[in-house]
């Protein structure tokens, strides 16, 4: 039997509307530190090299320049150096942040979209909450790049394949995450009211505990994201995800070890790209954690 505390507000009045920690604008105020700052500028300019790399590449990203290999960084026309094919390597780099933002953007949407009403359903009924559980421990066993491995080599090397695994990969994370807050929240005053007042279970989710869940869910995304960038790096070196000619951070990597006394920069340039990326999101995360923080109090 459910129990509820005693209020003045009148009997068959409607519920109270559920509290919305940290509106847009004290949410952008809160973002107004050294670590957002930073971590913002790093992404934009990563993601504004991905997304306009057609435009701002000096070269195709597949063209070779036979009489130019291993350029060093500064020579003219190839602002990073050339590789052994004397391919430019700012241009493929640029590609394979494209490429690498794909991968990323797949993998969380697939993430959230599969692992947040999974989350809610476990989090809200309790019978769902067994199997849902069990499933997600039993997935979980494995690590994140073995399952992520096993599954590319299933669905078959390729971009589309790369980013379907790392997300399903991801998915049991964000079910653990969206479960956590949907039992804290299932709780709270504002859902035993509307419980109360004969509101279903769909209703309540979709209007009291998900736009409450949101927080964790975005913050959750931000950390997903460089997880997805590491993880297609890593296919790719490996020869599971992007296949040749199509540039990726991960290949740059795999072909410039051959060569690393002979032209290290080929190797250093796409590492801090991948740097860029996670430590990124990583500092955008972090603050995004303490800006949508309720017991947070910033003047």
């Amino acid at each position: 039997m459910t129990v509820i505390e005693h209020s003045d507000r009148p009997v068959g009045s409607a519920p109270e509307p559920a509290p919305v920690a940290v509106g847009p604008r004290r949410l952008l105020s809160r973002l107004r530190t050294g670590q957002a700052i930073t971590g913002g500028v790093m992404l934009a300019v990563v993601v504004l090299a991905g997304l306009l790399a057609p435009l701002l590449a000096p070269h195709g990203p597949a063209e070779v320049h036979f009489d130019a290999p291993f350029q060093l960084p500064g020579t003219v026309g190839f602002a990073l150096g050339t590789d052994d094919l004397g391919r430019d390597v700012l241009s493929r780099m640029m590609y394979g942040i494209r490429a690498s933002l794909m991968v990323g953007i797949v993998a969380v949407g697939l993430a959230v979209v599969v692992g947040t009403p999974l989350g809610l359903a476990a989090g809200y009924w309790r019978w769902l909450d067994a199997p849902v559980s069990r499933l997600t421990d039993v997935t979980l066993a494995f690590p994140f790049l073995i399952l992520a491995v096993g599954l590319t080599a299933i669905n078959g090397p390729s971009l589309a394949g790369a980013a379907i695994s790392l997300g399903i990969a991801q998915v049991p994370t964000m079910v653990r995450v969206v479960r956590a807050e949907t039992m804290r929240l299932k709780e709270s005053p504002f859902v035993l009211a509307a419980t109360a007042m004969d509101a279903s279970g769909p209703r309540i989710l979709a209007q009291h505990i998900l736009p409450n869940c949101l927080s964790a869910i975005i913050v959750q995304a931000t950390v997903i994201m460089p997880a997805a960038v590491l993880g297609e790096a890593v296919l790719s070196f490996l020869g599971l995800g992007i296949q040749p000619p199509t540039p990726s951070l991960g290949i740059m990597l795999s072909d410039a070890q051959q060569y690393l006394g002979r032209a290290p920069t080929a190797a250093l340039f796409p590492g801090l790209a991948i740097v860029a990326i996670c430590l990124g999101f990583n500092l955008l995360g972090d603050a995004l954690r303490d800006a949508l923080d309720p017991s947070t109090d910033r003047k």
